[in-house]
């Protein structure tokens, strides 16, 4: 489309009277019929509406304007269809009988100058006939917007002049194979789902356009122009062209809301408007954060829809444009048949008059894995049946026993249960799951709905179990080898979160179901108690591993206790790394898989019967130590007088791995300069940074103001300090953008910087106020700080959860450094874009009730700051 003029007075040739009027009269109308929508929520009244206004608009303008009679005013695209948003383009072709010159050139500058001046932003192009025809021949895209084609002025002979040439040359079956290939490149360019957190109303796939690629393929093959004549024609059912209708009017309520919000063109569904869009669409569900949620939910849920109709009626399409060669389907039992690779049913009303044969299908599936999908006529009658699955038949013995033999099987659990999803038979099935259908979680750290995020736990876990993926998990793999009855994980995946959306505990609500569950499919006691634990006890490992001190043998007691049996801590380790690893790309790092797998190994030690002393513990970790520093050659000699200085508490919170490389790069060195090294993180995510010196006041800070100036985050952080004063601090740090070159890149800047401004003592300079996502600010988290003794009673242990943004860690360790804190150890964790840090501190303010209160008051201002 070309460009807008510039400039006013493009239109002088035209009244400046009736431009006013013209002017004045689409902004009042337009007015009002935004504001009648407000009231009526009717999107068909609202978009055809602005279409009629903006046809009598240009209409009059064109005659005023008064182009030669050859030429023509066609509306065309999502105009042509007599639909206009409130901020979309009123997309025109002028259609001349010649490339315009002179005065037509003048007069067709002053209609486009006029219609930007009354305020209609109009895309325009101006063709001739031969123009549009080898132009469509070429773009798929031109060819569409022209489909749409509606005469709006000028001369009629020339417009039905294109029409009948158009039509002419257009060819349905290959129209159909381009609109596919663009729709399948649409799809993925939006990620292959509908479920993204903020999808595109009208490009994600279950948008708006699937819905408009239907009818342009129908409309070219001369099947129809809308669902009433698809109908009319034997490619929908009277409910298909009934769902559609309302989950079109649906999304596109929401599109229209969308427009109006922004006061621009926004199809997407950002987290600026979710909230809004919501209240304006009388969703007010007490907070932003809930009425978002429940906006989301009913979009996705239509989104579904859509895409399941969609994959029907393409079929449809494709089978009425490309008739199927000859040749009789392959019998595959009574019930099914084998048609070229996809399941066919012998008997279309097969669903109808026995319902359990929708479980038997899925079944099927996974016993054939020569099939390679489901066959139109399967997923017609699979759709339309699937409100056969009521309460009668989820308590059918048969259909329970079915649906266990789904979770049980060897082959293809993943793939059924995605597919049953896709089809909503998983959710009538299991209603607990229905309800969570399309949830969306803003816990700032889950980028899926709970339904893709259950699946995406249960693909994991699955994942373990094949010999193509050891690689990615070697640990979880020769684990889960050793685990009798894995299915039984697979049915603590599906229930983990069940109860999300609900209020309360979702793992003690999702207990419940779990139990109700396993007694209604005939689970003995002991593998319904195994599946309970894990369901209510999903997240425990986790806690534990990145919030508590996995040197501390109370920590590793309690847990080993709670867990009570080796099999039980096997399956809650699975469970926490799948669960870690379905929530986001960016949450799972290898820092979290070691503490994990520490966690698990200590604990395994514990129920092995092994409980060793604290000086066990200390003479394990120098033996591993020194067997290191052997391979890398080096003496005793250089490095006893230095472990002496070290003293027990050093070799309690390090690895021998950490101790190896501390004792290599700074025993027998320094004589209180600082001294900085690095070195790139043995479990593949960021760097190490060690720092060897005499203690200074305010050292933390300092290092993580450094830190902060480098946009570097600090993931683990170990603070040593000897009897005699010096310290060897010792930190994990990332990068957000940095790859594993650019690492290599900066190492030697760090030590040499850090050294200097460790050596300068510079002054700290205040925080800057770190700019947090746009998802964080539309959806923020509440400050929280938890301050409570550790088990030995001599320090504190100090847990902080807040929205992560940059510098926040810098301006807590300014906290810590103006109340005289000492800090220990510091485990960051970050969840997507939300902290959950914790502290093990010691300092006299913590011992004084009123001094204690100050400093949490001090601390929760920083955090909302």
């Amino acid at each position: 489309m070309n460009a807008a003029p510039s400039t006013a007075s493009l239109a002088s040739d035209v009244r400046p009277v009736a431009i006013d009027a013209l002017r004045a009269d689409w902004r009042s109308e337009r007015s009002a019929l935004i504001d009648a929508f407000r009231v009526s929520q009717d999107p068909d009244a609202l978009l055809r509406g602005l279409a009629a206004l903006a046809d009598r608009t240009l209409q009059a303008l064109w005659t005023g304007i008064a182009p030669p009679r050859q030429y023509a005013l066609v509306a065309v695209g999502g105009y042509g269809r007599g639909l206009l948003y409130p901020h979309s383009d009123v997309d025109l072709l002028i259609l001349a009988p010649v490339s315009p010159t002179g005065e037509a050139v003048a007069c067709i500058e002053r209609f486009v100058g006029a219609c930007w001046d009354i305020g209609l932003e109009i895309g325009h192009s101006v063709r001739t006939t031969e123009e549009c025809l080898r132009e469509s021949a070429s773009d798929v895209t031109v060819l569409t917007s022209l489909l749409e084609r509606r005469y709006l002025a000028g001369s009629r002979t020339r417009v039905d002049e294109l029409a009948h040439r158009y039509s002419a040359a257009l060819r349905a079956d290959a129209f159909f194979s381009a609109k596919l290939l663009e729709m399948r490149q649409r799809h993925a360019k939006h990620d292959d789902t509908p479920y993204a957190l903020e999808p595109n109303t009208k490009e994600s796939p279950g948008g708006l356009r699937d819905l408009q690629v239907i009818g342009w393929i129908a409309r070219a093959a001369g099947f129809g122009h809308n669902w009433g004549e698809l109908h009319a024609r034997g490619l929908i059912t009277a409910s298909e062209a009934a769902q559609l209708r309302g989950n079109e009017r649906r999304i596109a309520r929401i599109r229209a809301w969308l427009h109006i919000l922004a006061g621009r063109r926004e199809d997407r569904l950002v987290f600026d408007l979710q909230a809004r869009t919501a209240e304006a669409m009388g969703l007010d569900r007490g907070s932003p954060r809930r009425s978002s949620e429940e906006l989301m939910q009913r979009y996705y849920r239509s989104a579904k829809t859509v895409t399941q109709l969609n994959t029907i009626l393409l079929q449809n399409l494709k089978a009425a444009l490309f008739p199927a060669p000859g040749g009789a389907p392959t019998p595959i039992d009574d019930e099914f048949l084998d048609r070229q690779g996809l399941l066919e049913l012998a008997d279309p009303t097969l669903f109808e008059r026995d319902p359990s044969a929708i479980l038997r299908a899925f079944r099927t599936m996974q016993q054939h894995p020569e099939l390679n999908g489901m066959a139109t006529r399967t997923l017609r009658a699979l759709w339309h049946a699937r409100t056969r699955i009521d309460a009668r038949f989820r308590r059918d013995p048969a259909n329970r026993t079915l649906f266990l033999e789904l979770l049980q099987a060897p082959r293809g659990v993943t793939h059924e249960l995605r597919r049953m999803n896709q089809w909503s038979v998983l959710g009538r099935y299991l209603p607990a799951f229905g309800r969570i259908v399309g949830r969306m979680q803003h816990d700032l750290f889950h980028v899926y709905t709970v339904d893709q995020h259950i699946l995406m736990v249960v693909r994991n876990l699955r994942r373990f179990a094949m010999a193509e993926h050891a690689h990615e998990y070697p640990l979880c793999s020769e684990l889960l080898a050793t685990l009798e009855r894995p299915w039984r994980l697979t049915i603590a995946a599906l229930f983990h979160d069940i109860a999300k959306g609900r209020g309360g505990d979702h793992s003690k609500l999702g207990r419940l179901d779990a139990y109700r569950f396993c007694r209604q499919h005939g689970l003995d006691a002991a593998d319904t108690d195994f599946v309970v634990f894990l369901v209510e006890h999903h997240l425990t490992m986790s806690t534990v591993a990145q919030k508590q001190d996995l040197g501390d043998p109370a920590v590793i007691e309690r847990f080993a206790r709670l867990v009570g049996t080796e099999e039980r801590l096997i399956a809650l380790y699975l469970l926490t790394v799948a669960d870690i690893r379905g929530t986001s790309p960016k949450v799972w790092n290898g820092w979290k898989a070691k503490l994990l797998q520490d966690l698990y190994e200590a604990a395994k030690r514990t129920l092995d019967g092994e409980t060793p002393t604290r000086e066990h513990r200390l003479d394990a970790r120098r033996a591993e130590a020194v067997r290191l520093l052997n391979l890398l050659t080096v003496s005793p000699e250089g490095y006893t007088a230095f472990w002496k200085q070290l003293g027990p508490a050093y070799f309690l919170r390090n690895d021998p791995q950490d101790i190896a490389w501390h004792t290599r790069v700074f025993a027998g060195k320094g004589n209180g300069e600082p001294i900085v090294r690095t070195r790139m993180s043995p479990l593949g995510d960021g760097f190490q940074v060690a720092v060897w010196l005499r203690d200074q006041p305010d050292l933390f800070a300092r290092i993580c103001g450094y830190f902060d100036s480098r946009n570097l985050s600090v993931l683990d952080a170990k603070i040593h300090t000897t009897d005699d004063g010096r310290a060897l601090d010792s930190f994990v740090v990332v990068d957000p953008l940095g790859q594993v070159e650019h690492y290599r890149n900066i190492l030697p800047m760090v030590e040499s910087e850090l050294t200097q401004r460790l050596t300068a003592r510079t002054e700290l300079a205040p925080p800057v106020r770190g700019r947090v996502s746009r998802r964080s600010r539309h959806f923020p988290i509440e400050p929280s700080v938890d301050l409570r003794p550790d088990e030995g009673g001599q320090r504190y242990l100090l847990s902080i959860v807040a929205n992560d943004r940059t510098g926040l860690l810098y301006a807590i360790a300014l906290v810590l450094a103006r109340h005289g804190i000492d800090l220990e150890t510091a485990r960051i964790t970050t969840l997507g874009e939300r902290v959950e840090d914790v502290f093990l501190i010691e300092g006299k303010a913590l011992h004084n009730p009123r001094t204690q209160l100050r400093f949490e008051t001090d601390l929760l201002a920083a955090l909302r700051a």
